[in-house]
């Protein structure tokens, strides 16, 4: 009998597969090719001077601190002031009691006046005694005695003027005064306490709240740095610029500040250096103590080129990167060096010149040598 053999059907789907795979890839190639080219959107760089600053943490100090302590020893009497109250210089504070000191200071006053008294009896003595050694009723020698007297009467008036001098002194410090104009702190001590003379513990506080000192500290590399780009021209130090002082809780401080002082020990244990900065509080609301941040200006660029902050990537090495069209149309990728944050832009030091067009939106949607399409030309 005639068999009649026909082609396997199974092995028909297996030779379609390739003709359908080889169709479905012509079929994407051709898709991809008729792609939009990507719309990016640029910043054109120019330059322009800019303030290099620098945000510092840092505590307030009142201006001036006087620590109030007695002079002379005694009883407590009397407290004259109230605490946290605004005093001015030679106002009184406490009153000591001063029964002794007053005895001494009349027991002197007193040995002034028969000082004075003697003098007055001398000096008689001796004009009476010039006029009888003309005619010889008085010795040379008795007239050089009743003048010597008399001399000596008169150091025994300046000696006593001195004595009172000194006893009112110590009448006076019976009396503690305030030595600045400030704000008085908490006392120490109440009436009846017995307080002596340069002792250690102090009865009160008086600080001067108007203006207050910042004290904040500045890393010693960034100061070296500093130095080496004033050194080297490429910037210019910033003088008479304020420094703007944010509160704990982030607001402005309603007044500038001035950078007073710069230290130049470099302290081992944070490697910063110590800067101090004078800033005017006529409403007392800085308090000493308060922690608080400086935005210090310290130099200036007068070339300086700033990008955006959401141009500038970093690269799998961990180097900052930006985006550039180039002149016919492509995207080329360049290694910047960035070095500041201002206000939402970087400053670069290197990699970018005024006019390249750096792309800060669509970054997404592109890679080196695509072609661009440009729009939003701003600046930064």
């Amino acid at each position: 009998m005639l068999k009649i053999i026909e082609p396997l059907p199974s092995i028909r789907p297996f030779l379609l597969i390739p003709l359908i795979f080889f169709a479905g890839c012509s079929q994407e190639q051709a898709a991809m090719s008729g792609f939009p080219t990507p719309t990016v959107s640029v910043v054109t760089l120019k330059t322009e001077p800019v303030t290099l600053k620098r945000e510092l943490p840092g505590r307030t100090r009142a201006f001036t601190i006087a620590e109030v302590r007695p002079q002379v020893t005694g009883i407590v009497r009397e407290r004259l002031f109230v605490e946290g109250s605004h005093v001015k210089a030679g106002d009184a504070l406490y009153q000591l009691d001063d029964a002794t000191y007053r005895a001494a200071y009349n027991s002197a006053k007193a040995s002034l006046a028969r000082a004075e008294a003697l003098v007055e009896v001398s000096r008689l003595n001796a004009e009476r005694a010039e006029e009888l050694i003309k005619t010889n009723a008085v010795s040379k020698q008795e007239y050089q005695n009743l003048v010597a007297a008399r001399s000596e009467a008169e150091a025994n008036v300046n000696v006593a003027k001195a004595e009172l001098a000194s006893a009112k002194v110590q009448l006076d410090y019976a009396r503690i005064r305030s030595p600045i104009d400030g704000v008085t702190g908490r006392s120490t001590v109440t009436k009846g306490a017995l307080v002596t003379a340069d002792q250690a513990s102090l009865l009160t506080t008086v600080q001067q709240l108007d203006p207050m000192y910042v004290d904040v500290s500045q890393s010693a590399s960034e100061l070296l740095q500093l130095r080496r780009d004033l050194s080297a021209s490429a910037i210019q130090e910033a003088e008479k610029i304020p420094v703007t002082i944010l509160l704990e809780d982030g607001s402005h401080f309603a007044h500038e500040g001035e950078l007073k002082f710069s230290d130049v020990t470099v302290d081992p244990a944070t490697g910063s250096v110590a800067l101090r900065i004078l800033v005017p509080n006529p409403e007392h609301e800085l308090l000493p103590g308060l922690f608080v941040r400086a935005v210090v200006s310290t130099a200036i660029i007068e070339d300086g080129l700033l990008v955006p902050q959401q141009g500038i990537t970093r690269n799998a090495r961990g180097q900052a990167t930006a985006m550039v069209v180039a002149d016919d149309g492509t995207v080329e990728m360049r290694i910047v060096k960035v070095s500041d944050t201002l206000d939402g832009n970087w400053l670069v030091r290197d990699g970018l010149a005024a006019g390249d067009q750096v792309i800060v939106e669509g970054l997404q949607k592109i890679m080196p040598g695509a072609n661009v399409i440009v729009t939003n030309l701003t600046n930064p």
